[in-house]
């Protein structure tokens, strides 16, 4: 029989070894001792933190037949033990993926009102529930509704806006959170005492980093690195099985970006791949240290978790780096991850992320702009907002225009027909504080204009990149656009459009 992997044979058994959900542990041990057990239980967060472990404890908890209530779950009674065996027929777990359909929450519907066969309760934990569809939601919001009083449901999601609120009101909440790094790293290291592994320190914060919070994540990595139990782990041996590239090339990259150099940059970047490195964790980890550099500049060293000397590296970088230009290596460097899945060249986008980053940024166009300005002062609504000038916003027109359709779709969550006026409108220039909105029909110039629609389009470009701007429409060229014009000429056409959210379409 194959042996048990880590993080199967390190589930924690009873509330004290769940780490990192302090404030979840507490009050789910003082409703046992009061037994002020809830019906239903809805438990979200990041993977790896621990929601079905804790929701296996607490079912464990219910049923336990030991005297002392602060002792339970006590894992020596026959309910205990049986749970533990995974053959205790009170604890029915539900995969919500797949079984999806309405027929499955029938069936468990018509089930739940038998009697317990072993235990006190009957206790059903559903897995990532946001999976179920509607109508199964539904049929799941009734039983929630009347419950027998021998039934208890713990509800598990990593995506809790997925969750319809019809079921959250009916549901006690608790919210996990990511396990910080230290807590990790001594978990992780109980692991190599009490398995007899020998490990650097080195190596445990690298499996700890990449883990990235999540507990579960991060004793599967340990146990990828730990092919021969008997082998010394140092640190080099993990980043190569990791794929991971040492902090030292990491730094070299993100130092020629600080120096401008990009021929630098590029020649340790091809260096770490053609060395075998993951261009997506690669690109991860350089985000990483650019970060942590930020919030050095922000809040100093007191608020990163690493070792004395990477402190040092930090903030003699961070003091080398100005803000706009850190803050726009952040945002290329975290685009090009999200590039490196498509495309077949693994690491161009790593590549042209450099080069953009190593661009001298101009500290101020202010100068430029007013003296392009006409001299007599342009007509707007009286009622247009404005803002303060953002002069290290750190945005550059060319994160606008990635972004454009980001900033549709939220706009669509401020005003429904705002993103059918939003699809004739190109970014064109930006300043820092002012974006120049290209309009291609003059029609809708005085819609766009209007504060009912101006302002959620002010939110929304707050909500994607952070910060206030000023927005000004311009009509673009229109000999560029002379269809598109002909074809908002109808009146009926114009009010779909701005009213109603519609899009043209060519009839043949």
């Amino acid at each position: 029989m194959a042996n048990q992997a880590l993080y199967l044979r390190w589930r924690p058994q009873i509330f004290e070894d769940v780490i990192g959900q302090d404030h979840i542990t507490r009050t789910i041990r003082n409703a046992l001792q009061q037994e002020r057990i809830r019906h239903a239980y809805l438990f979200s967060g990041p993977r790896g933190t621990g929601k079905t472990t804790m929701a296996r404890l607490l079912a464990k908890a219910v049923n336990c037949t030991h005297d002392d209530i602060q002792r339970r779950p006590c894992n020596e009674c026959h309910q205990c033990q049986m749970v533990n065996q995974g053959r205790f027929l009170d604890l029915i777990e539900i995969d919500a993926a797949s079984h999806t359909s309405v027929d499955d929450v029938r069936d468990l519907r018509d089930k739940i009102a038998f009697s317990p066969s072993e235990g006190r309760y009957k206790v059903y934990i559903i897995d990532e529930v946001h999976r179920f569809s509607g109508s199964a939601f539904d049929a799941l919001l009734k039983t929630l509704e009347e419950p027998p009083d021998h039934a208890i449901f713990i509800l598990a999601t990593t995506e809790f806006d997925k969750v319809p609120a019809t079921i959250k009101s009916r549901c006690l909440i608790f919210e996990f959170r990511r396990v910080s790094l230290r807590q990790v790293m001594d978990r992780l290291q109980r692991i190599c005492d009490d398995e007899g592994i020998s490990i650097d320190p080195a190596a445990l914060e690298l499996i700890a980093r990449q883990g990235t919070g999540s507990v579960r994540d991060s004793i599967s990595l340990l146990d990828q690195v730990v092919a021969d139990p008997t082998q010394h782990i140092s640190f080099d041996l993990a980043q190569q099985m990791l794929g991971a590239v040492s902090s030292q090339a990491v730094q070299e990259i993100v130092q020629a970006v600080i120096e401008q150099d990009a021929a630098q940059g590029l020649h340790f970047l091809n260096e770490a791949i053609d060395s075998g490195a993951d261009s997506r964790q690669l690109g991860q980890q350089v985000v990483d240290h650019l970060r942590q550099m930020m919030l050095v500049q922000v809040s100093g060293t007191e608020v990163i978790d690493a070792s004395d000397e990477y402190r040092q590296v930090l903030a003699l970088q961070a003091a080398q780096i100005g803000r706009r230009t850190l803050l726009k290596a952040i945002r290329t460097f975290n685009l090009a991850i999200n590039d490196l899945s498509s495309g077949w060249q693994p690491q161009l986008p790593l590549e042209l992320a450099i080069v953009e980053s190593s661009q001298p940024e101009q500290e101020s166009i202010e100068p430029v702009i007013e003296k392009s300005r006409p001299s007599a002062p342009e007509k707007r609504p009286v009622s247009q907002p404005t803002f303060a000038a953002v002069n290290d916003s750190g945005l550059s027109l060319r994160d606008i225009q990635v972004q454009w359709k980001e900033v549709i779709r939220v706009a669509r969550g401020q005003r429904s027909t705002l993103p059918a006026l939003l699809e004739w409108c190109d970014p064109t220039k930006f300043d820092g504080s002012l974006l120049v909105l290209s309009l291609r029909n003059e029609v809708l110039r005085p819609k766009l204009e209007d504060p009912k629609n101006l302002q959620p389009l002010l939110a929304s470009l707050e909500a994607v990149f952070g910060h206030k701007m000023n927005v000004r429409i311009e009509l673009a060229s229109h000999s560029a656009h002379t269809k598109k014009n002909q074809e908002m000429d109808d009146d009926l056409a114009i009010f779909g459009m701005s009213e109603l959210g519609a899009e043209p379409r060519e009839i043949e």
